[in-house]
C-alpha cells in the first residue's frame, strides 16, 4: 500500500503543487490520477519515488517513509514509465530493459535473459530485442518502457501519462495490454492521465484534482460517475458519464433466449454456428456477436444497429448462445445507474481533511445521464 498523510508540496515560487493529500492507494490495485493540467497528480506521482520532494507530510511505500530511504536504492524498487518511453537510444531494446538488473548487481547474462522474457511479456518478439528503440514504432517503443519498468520484478510501479503519445487504436491495445499484464502480475499501480475514459477503463479507484493540488474525490469509477462529489467533479467527468457507467456493466446478467425464427429477418449462422448476419430477402447486416464478459454500452450500441433490435450473444468459442433483447439491456442499464447511485457516498481510501472526499450526494448529479 502506498500512503500518503497530510503531504504539502509548494515550490520555491511559492506555487503549492499538492495541498495537504491524504490518500491510500491499495496494494495490488490501479490508483488513476486525473484532473485538468497543473492540478498536481504528476507532482504526486513523482514524490513516491522522491523525484520530488514533499514539502511536509508523510509519504509510505509498504509502510516505510521515503524521506527516510536511500532516494537511488528507493527508484531501483519502484517501476517507471513516462509518456515518450525514455529509452536509451544508444542501446539495444534487450540492453535497455536489463538496465536495472544490471544496476542491481545481476550479472549480464541472468539480466539479458530476464529482458528476453519481459519482451515475450509484452508482447514483442525476440526479433525486436536485437533493434534500436528508433526501428520501433510508438507503441512497440511504449511495451519495452513498460517491460524495463518490470525488469526488477518491482512491487510499485508508477506510470505517467504512458499512452498519450500515441494513436487512438494503438493506446486501446495499450491498455488491453496492462490489463492483462495486471491480471498477471499484481502490481500496485499509480497511473497520470488527463482522460477520462482511460481512468475509467484502467482504474480500480480514481483520484480526482483541482488546481491547486486539492484532492476533491478517490472511489471506484462506478461511485465516481454515480456520485461526483461536486459540481466540479461532473462537469470534468463530462455529460456522457452515465454512459461511462454503462461500459463498467458486463452482459452476463441479462437474460437471453432463442434466435427468432420465421420473421422478416433471420440470425444466419455459419456451420460451426457462430453468427454471421441478418438476413431478409432484400437486405444482410452485419452482427457483431457479444460476449458475457461485454459491456452494457457495447449492448446498446449493438441493439440500435441490429434491424431486430436484438443482439447476438456467444460463448468464449464464439458459437451462438441465445439473443437478447434491447428492452431487457435497456432494463439492466437502468438498475445499473440505480444501484450505483444507491451506494453510501463515503469514498474509501481518501482522506481528505480528515473526512471522505466523496460525501454525500450533491445537486452537481442530478439530469445525469441514466
Amino acid at each position: 500500500m502506498i500512503q500518503f498523510d497530510a503531504v504539502h508540496k509548494r515550490f520555491p515560487n511559492g506555487t503549492t503543487a499538492v495541498h495537504d493529500l491524504s490518500l491510500d492507494m491499495p496494494e495490488g490495485g490501479v490508483t488513476v490520477l486525473v484532473g485538468s493540467s497543473g492540478c498536481g497528480k504528476t507532482t504526486t506521482l513523482r514524490m513516491i519515488n522522491r523525484m520530488v520532494e514533499p514539502t511536509s507530510g508523510t509519504i509510505r511505500v509498504g509502510g516505510k517513509d521515503v524521506t527516510r530511504q536511500d532516494a537511488a536504492e528507493l527508484r531501483r524498487s519502484i517501476g517507471y514509465v513516462i509518456q515518450q518511453s525514455g529509452l536509451f537510444p544508444h542501446r539495444t531494446v534487450l540492453d535497455n530493459i536489463a538496465t536495472v538488473p544490471l544496476l542491481l548487481g545481476h550479472g549480464r547474462r541472468r539480466a539479458r535473459a530476464r529482458a528476453a522474457e519481459l519482451l515475450e511479456t509484452v508482447g514483442l518478439t525476440a526479433e525486436a530485442g536485437k533493434r534500436y528503440p528508433h526501428q520501433l514504432s510508438g507503441g512497440q517503443q511504449q511495451r519495452v518502457g513498460v517491460a524495463r519498468a518490470l525488469a526488477a520484478d518491482p512491487p510499485v510501479l508508477l506510470m505517467d501519462e504512458p499512452f498519450g503519445a500515441v494513436d487512438p487504436v494503438v493506446r486501446t491495445q495499450l491498455q488491453d495490454e496492462l490489463l492483462r499484464l495486471q491480471k498477471e502480475l499484481n502490481k500496485t499501480i499509480v497511473f497520470v492521465t488527463h482522460d477520462v475514459d482511460e481512468a475509467v477503463r484502467l482504474g480500480d479507484q480514481i483520484a480526482i484534482f483541482r488546481t491547486g493540488g486539492h484532492l476533491v474525490q478517490c472511489a471506484t469509477p462506478a461511485e465516481v460517475l454515480a456520485r461526483p462529489a461536486d459540481g466540479f467533479v461532473a462537469d470534468f467527468l463530462g455529460a456522457e458519464r452515465g454512459l461511462k457507467l454503462l461500459s463498467l456493466k458486463t452482459l452476463a446478467d441479462v437474460p437471453q433466449g432463442p434466435a427468432p425464427e420465421g420473421g422478416t429477418w433471420t440470425l444466419v449462422l455459419d456451420e460451426a454456428r457462430k453468427p454471421l448476419h441478418w438476413a431478409s430477402k432484400d437486405a444482410e447486416i452485419p452482427v457483431r456477436p457479444l460476449k458475457d464478459v461485454d459491456s452494457l454500452l457495447a449492448a446498446l450500441d449493438e441493439s440500435v444497429a441490429s434491424p431486430t433490435g436484438l443482439i447476438a450473444r456467444v460463448g468464449t468459442d464464439g458459437v451462438l448462445t441465445g439473443v437478447s433483447s434491447r428492452d431487457d439491456i435497456h432494463t439492466h442499464a437502468g438498475r445499473a445507474h440505480t444501484e450505483a447511485r444507491a451506494r453510501t457516498g463515503v469514498q474509501t481510501g481518501a482522506r481528505t481533511d480528515g473526512s471522505a472526499a466523496g460525501g454525500s450526494a450533491t445537486g452537481a448529479e442530478t439530469g445525469a445521464a441514466a
